[in-house]
């Protein structure tokens, strides 16, 4: 298996153990010991304390972005893609998922704490962005 694709699993992986450990943890807690019916969370309304407010968001946040990062590592892998700054870039874009959303969920969201994962999550743009030239530019 290459580094992207190993990046891609990485990154599917974070977005479930993040679900788990803050969507997952706060509902479970509720129903288990609280009494709340399972029914009770829904999509459509916010509810919840802040932290799993962020929670919530920065794996929504994971789900909109890792079909992006699959597409493009299925495009590298097709076309048998292997190099340095490939593997490279495909390591930024987990670490930079990583980080965001420990910022997301670990701090209240003031401008600073915004600035910093909105840096993390341009960090992932550029990388997907150079990803896709480099796909683009193979073998023209």
């Amino acid at each position: 298996m290459t580094i992207p694709m190993w990046m891609l699993l990485g990154f599917a992986t974070w977005t479930l153990l993040l679900l788990m450990a803050t969507v997952g943890v706060y509902r479970w807690v509720r129903i288990l010991f609280s009494n709340v019916p399972i029914a009770s969370f829904r999509s459509d309304q916010p509810d919840g304390e802040d932290w799993y407010r962020r929670g919530t968001r920065a794996h929504a946040n994971c789900v909109e972005n890792l079909p992006v990062f699959g597409a493009i590592v299925f495009v590298i892998s097709a076309l048998g893609i292997n190099t340095p700054a490939v593997d490279y870039l495909s390591m930024l874009v987990l670490i930079a998922r990583v980080c965001q959303s420990l910022v997301h969920v670990s701090h209240v969201q003031t401008n600073r704490f915004v600035a910093v994962r909105f840096t993390f999550f341009c960090v992932q743009l550029v990388c997907f962005l150079a990803l896709i030239v480099i796909a683009a530019s193979y073998g023209v």
